[in-house]
């Protein structure tokens, strides 16, 4: 922001993202303190300029410093309070920053500083359907103008509009090509640990078992990226009045309520509870896993892909596969959930807040389950939605291709309808592996995933069995349906005490498939047809096998 301003590239900024945060403020001299984003500019970037002005809908305009030389404008002799309404207060700001424009065009003296930033600019100019209307299409002008109106650039003039998202705001003012746009990222562990460290004396307690060096708040600041400072800060207090001590075995579950709280419920963690071990058969692409980990863990990004495709029929197990590949990694697997809101630029508000909190997490899975009908469409003009899908195709699209994400953030999609799928979202680049995941092809196969998750249950089904099964034995069985045949076994056994095998018997005569033959065939051709290597398929599920 300095340099633009310096350079007189930009003299108004957009700053957006995590506008609500905690900060630590330098103030020169060994100085620092913990303030917010409006203490930031008040005290370090405008820490210098004559007058500072701001503006929020609760409180309207205010004089932050330089009161007297603000009162020596004959308006406000005229009329000393100043307004609260967005109308008002936008005329009056743009009337003062005039006087002095035309005060300095007579040569009256050097004109001052001038700074404002203004709170809420979403709730002031805001993106409603249509651009709102004459009136406030005029607003926003007026806002805009501060920073294109020819008569204004003989100020020393720098206007900040605060907004938790620029989809919130009215396109006059995100389209300016005079204004900056400025996104205000999470904290880097970096940040969070210089934070912490100014933090350390006030928390003794909490820190009992980090403060002892750099070195172990350093991994207390890894270990708690991705969460905002405030939430930190909070979380130190707490355990301070609890005179609990913060323990490292207590780190991950922290982690995973700070940042869940942020987001409101638009992200999950799944616990990686399992790892490649526990996922049944599929050997060629267990091993193609393993080997993009290993590369993942030396640092070795040429060959790391940028995400994955997991498609197969339904219930073939790809959100357990997603569990048991994050296992495998030790690293957090962070869930989209749905950020769809029937709201004008909420929809849009929510994946740029969904995109702020996964660039500060670090090294993670992003799983997005049924991506079919989450990612959008590249052509949405026919549908009813207003162009919604288009933009959200277009913020993945972006989000996804970035290369400065390669080696943190790893996508993965899921879907039993991959040829849904925009194409250009599984191009590589974007989505450079494509996993296929299939059902059983053979008897071998659907005893052994039936015994093996009968196994998890304390079911003992002997091996010998097979061939007094054979016959029954479902060809196409997904882990999905196998479980549910396991579960139906585990009750017979439990409430009618029967035998393992026998309530095998039984469950095997009245099973019915979950999924119509023609349905799991299509879905079967899709996996197939997507598959990025042709080790993954078996034979018998090879195109034109």
């Amino acid at each position: 922001m300095a340099a633009l301003y310096e350079s007189h590239a930009a003299s108004q900024f957009l700053l957006s993202g995590n506008l609500d945060d905690r900060f630590l403020l330098p103030l020169g001299a060994n100085r620092a303190r913990i303030g917010g984003v409006t203490d930031f500019l008040a005290e370090v970037l405008l820490g210098r300029f004559d007058i500072l002005l701001s503006y929020d809908p609760g409180n309207g305009l205010r004089v932050e410093r330089g009161r007297e030389l603000f009162a020596e404008w004959p308006a406000f002799r005229e009329t000393p309070e100043l307004p609260k309404q967005p109308r008002p207060a936008a005329e009056t700001i743009t009337r003062f920053f005039r006087y002095h424009a035309n005060l300095a065009r007579l040569g009256r003296g050097t004109p001052p500083q001038i700074g404002l930033w203004m709170r809420a600019a979403h709730l002031v100019a805001p993106n409603v359907p249509g651009g709102g209307g004459g009136d406030l299409a005029a607003l926003a002008l007026l806002l805009r103008d501060w920073s294109s109106e020819p008569s204004l650039d003989v100020l020393r003039l720098c206007t900040v509009l605060l907004a938790d998202n620029l989809a919130d705001l009215h396109p006059l003012l995100t389209l300016n090509p005079r204004a900056a746009r400025i996104r205000v990222p999470l904290p880097s562990a970096e940040e969070l640990r210089a934070a912490i460290t100014f933090l350390a004396p006030k928390f003794p307690r909490a820190l009992a078992e980090w403060a002892a060096s750099s070195e172990r708040l350093g991994e207390l600041a890894d270990g708690l990226a991705g969460a905002t400072l405030g939430a930190v800060e909070n979380l130190l207090k707490l355990s301070e009045h609890r005179h609990e001590p913060l323990r490292a075995a207590d780190l991950a579950g922290a982690k995973k309520d700070l940042v869940e709280r942020e987001a409101g419920g638009l992200i999950e963690f799944l616990a990686p509870r399992r790892t490649l071990a526990d996922f049944h058969g599929q050997e060629a692409l267990k091993q193609w896993l393993r080997d993009d980990l290993a590369l993942w863990r030396k640092g070795d990004l040429a060959a790391l892909p940028m995400g994955y495709l997991l498609c197969g029929p339904v219930g073939t197990g790809k959100t357990y596969a997603v569990e048991c590949l994050a296992g495998e990694a030790g690293v957090p697997v962070v869930k989209i959930n749905n950020f769809r809101d029937k709201w004008i630029g909420s929809t849009e508000g929510n994946l740029e807040k969904i995109f702020r909190l996964l660039r500060g997490l670090g090294r993670c899975f992003v799983f997005v389950d049924e991506a079919d009908q989450a990612l959008g469409r590249r052509d949405s003009s026919s549908s009813t939605d207003g162009g919604l899908s288009g933009r959200i195709y277009g913020m993945f699209a972006k989000e996804m291709s970035d290369s400065s994400n390669r080696g943190r953030l790893l996508w993965i999609l899921a879907s039993s309808r991959p040829d849904l799928i925009e194409v250009d979202l599984k191009r590589p680049g974007r989505v450079d592996v494509k996993i296929p995941l299939f059902p059983t092809s053979t008897p071998e196969e659907s005893w052994s995933l039936i015994t093996a998750l009968a196994a998890r249950r304390g079911l003992k089904l002997e091996a010998g069995d097979l061939e007094r099964f054979r016959a029954e034995l479902p060809l196409l069985l997904t882990p999905g349906a196998a479980e549910a045949l396991a579960v139906k076994v585990y009750r017979a056994v439990q409430t009618r005490g029967v035998a393992a095998a026998e309530a095998l018997a039984a469950a095997l005569r009245d099973y019915q498939p979950p999924v119509p033959l023609d349905i799991m065939k299509f879905q079967i051709g899709l996996a197939a047809a997507e598959a990025s290597d042709l080790s993954f398929v078996p034979p018998v599920f090879r195109p034109g096998a």
